[in-house]
């Protein structure tokens, strides 16, 4: 007598074989570099204010949403936020899709991979709401770190749940520093199809990028370590918050500007990420 294959399992299945056809389809790979080329403008923005900061040119420490703020305060900015939109969109899709298959069309993706395109997926996903948000005129909310780490300090355990997140911030810190210093962003990257001079700068972009980020990510873990030693909110810091630490720090225009030059490095990277990118 044959056995009947239990629905759920026929459902996962299922929805395995759908994920499977759209992550090889040419319009899941675009949508993959609309996303790449969209984290290149949100970076773009975020740098020129920070370097607008540092040369004392009134620029401002933001986030990735106070670049989308900065986005749609600008004459056809909500056109240029709708593209954007889509483009954060499709690169969240891109990331929770590979994490659910372990893999896109070109490349296999590592358990260490597919945690990370989790959180990037998440993350992004989360940005994605905030410019339909802004383009529908309803309100975003603050949301700083501040208030969320405030509300988890008060849970049984909050301190050391923010600690934790904290080392887990700066070990991403390392992680993006190795990742710049070793290179080893060019494994996902089609450095075949580069010109020598091409891949040198492509090379350096991404070298500098993503130290720049590992410096600024290193900045975030360490405020929240310290509001949980504390316990006290008021040092937890977001990416407008870290690139304020810098400023405050001693030669802190030119530390700010440089890591602004990192962050447009990191920009026009992922600007050139999304032509050369496996996905």
């Amino acid at each position: 007598m044959a056995l009947r294959e239990n629905p759920g399992a026929a459902g996962v299945r299922g929805a395995q074989r759908h994920g499977e056809r759209a992550a090889g389809t040419r319009q899941f790979e675009w949508l993959a570099r609309a996303g790449l080329a969209a984290r290149a403008v949100v970076y773009a923005v975020i740098g020129f204010l920070a370097l607008k900061l540092a040369l004392g040119d009134g620029g401002k420490a933001t986030n990735q949403q106070g670049a989308l703020k900065a986005i749609v305060a600008e004459p056809f900015g909500k056109a240029l936020l709708v593209i954007l939109a889509v483009g954060l969109a499709g690169y969240a899709i891109w990331r929770l899709l590979r994490a659910a298959l372990g893999h896109g069309a070109e490349q296999r993706d590592s358990g260490k991979d597919r945690l990370g395109g989790v959180v990037s997926g998440l993350a992004y996903l989360a940005l994605c709401v905030t410019a339909v948000k802004l383009l529908s005129g309803a309100q975003t909310g603050s949301g700083t770190p501040k208030e969320a780490t405030g509300g988890v300090l008060d849970w049984t355990g909050g301190p050391y749940l923010v600690g934790v997140a904290g080392l887990v911030l700066i070990g991403v810190a390392g992680y993006q520093g190795y990742k710049g210093i070793q290179r080893h962003f060019l494994e996902d990257s089609k450095t075949g199809r580069m010109s020598r001079g091409m891949l040198r700068w492509f090379t350096a972009l991404g070298v500098f990028g993503h130290v720049a980020r590992g410096v600024v990510f290193a900045l975030m873990g360490y405020g929240l370590i310290r509001a949980a030693r504390d316990y006290d909110a008021e040092k937890a810091v977001g990416l407008d918050g870290a690139l304020r630490k810098v400023q405050d720090a001693s030669y802190g225009p030119w530390l700010l500007g440089l890591v602004a030059l990192g962050l447009l490095g990191f920009a026009a990277y992922s600007a050139l990420d999304a032509r050369y990118r496996r996905v």
